[in-house]
């Protein structure tokens, strides 16, 4: 399980830079999950060159593990999938470092209640994101981009870098109806802003 953790963060720390600070949290029956928080400067919005800072965070312990379906009397150790849980968005317009209990949270909830996250899932927080969010429901991204897969010695599956697509409930609401690719495209169409910590619903048929 270490060495898992120490590859994983590692991984973490090529793509991502160096964390600017950590947070370490434990629940009754679960190992130990950390987040990490990390800064991309980015460049002035005022030169015309890029966007703004951009601050991510990245669970740290969901991998340790692998997710088994709950109906598996005696899930295997080794086999099964993978995964790190990984949060954008734009620095300096809200207090988003409150979302670090949450995302234990979500990022606890394999051991927890025998969930297997995985790209088009939603995973509903119960309460805001951060105070004043207007989401407390994030729909799960596919892996492979921002932070590549990570491979394991077989038997071992990659773990997985999946990106959490804050949701407003309209949009949840409306996710559960149309499906998740439905709501990207959505999102695409109209440009959205999607780490935008104050950014309101997409306009919805």
């Amino acid at each position: 399980m270490a060495e898992v953790l120490s590859s994983v963060e590692a991984r973490l720390r090529s793509a991502l830079g160096e964390p600017e600070a950590r947070a370490a949290m434990t629940f009754v029956g679960t190992d130990r999950i950390e987040v990490l928080r990390f800064l991309d400067p980015g460049r002035s919005p005022d030169s015309g060159e890029g966007e703004g800072a951009v601050v991510r965070y990245a669970t740290l312990g969901m991998s340790a593990r692998p997710m088994a379906d709950p109906t598996v009397v005696v899930p295997d150790p080794d086999r099964g999938p993978r995964a790190e849980l990984v949060l954008s968005v734009r620095a300096g317009l809200a207090d988003t470092d409150k979302v670090l209990h949450p995302l234990a949270v979500l990022a606890a909830s394999p051991q927890v209640e025998g969930l297997v996250v995985s790209a088009g899932a939603s995973l509903e927080v119960g309460e805001p994101l951060w105070p004043g969010a207007p989401f407390s429901s994030v729909l799960v991204g596919e892996s492979g981009g921002l932070v590549p897969d990570l491979e394991l010695a077989a038997p071992l599956e990659p773990v997985r870098f999946l990106p959490l697509l804050p949701m407003t409930p309209n949009e949840a609401a409306w996710k559960r109806v149309k499906g998740a690719q439905a709501l990207q495209e959505r999102w695409l169409a109209h440009g959205t802003d999607l780490r935008d910590p104050l950014r309101g619903s997409v306009a919805l048929d």
